[in-house]
């Protein structure tokens, strides 16, 4: 397969894309599925969901491309709709429930995605994963995709001060497990 530099040709890709070209639709798919998945997995911790996740977003992302404007960046777009697509299967698979949620152990399902991460990049991983559903989506929405407390207010149909509420306590309680994992590896607890 022709390799195609991105900056130069991704708006004639795009172009092609639009107009059902399957080999255009095929390159844009590989440039961004590795970074989608990745956007799709810090919200659902199952890889299998979350590829399932990721395909029903690139199935948005082409039967919607026309309504790109080509304005900001084709990325930041997929994202949003994977973001979404995310969001949409947590609410369908489970009720998000944003009050004061016991802690999950999953430890064995984990392990397995894990090994294809560095360490430091599987152990959050896997605490953010054993945050409460209502605080995980709040944490990745702010810190790792940016959004603003109004906007997962919106996004998630709850009010920005629990937006705010839910953020502080995940911050809260990943703090605490860092400084535990750091008392017990310098041999403190």
């Amino acid at each position: 397969m022709k390799i195609i530099p991105l900056h130069k040709n991704e708006k004639k890709l795009i172009e092609r894309a639009v107009k059902n070209n399957r080999q255009a639709q095929q390159v844009l798919y590989e440039l961004y599925a590795p970074k989608m998945l990745s956007v799709c997995r810090m919200y659902i911790k199952d890889l299998q969901y979350a590829e399932d996740t990721m395909l029903k977003g690139f199935y948005k992302v082409f039967t919607k491309l026309k309504n790109f404007k080509q304005e900001g960046s084709f990325e930041g777009w997929v994202r949003k709709i994977m973001v979404r697509e995310a969001i949409d299967f947590l609410r369908s698979h489970k009720k998000n429930e944003f009050a004061n949620n016991q802690l999950e152990n999953q430890l064995e399902e984990q392990a397995e995605n894990m090994a294809e991460m560095s360490t430091e990049e599987a152990y959050f991983q896997h605490l953010i994963d054993r945050l409460p559903e209502g605080y995980k989506m709040v944490f990745v929405l702010y810190a790792i995709e940016g959004y603003k407390h109004h906007e997962i207010a919106k996004m998630l149909q709850i009010a920005e001060g629990t937006s705010k509420s839910q953020l502080a306590k995940a911050r809260k309680m990943l703090q605490e497990k860092i400084e535990d994992k750091k008392r017990t590896s310098h041999g403190m607890g």
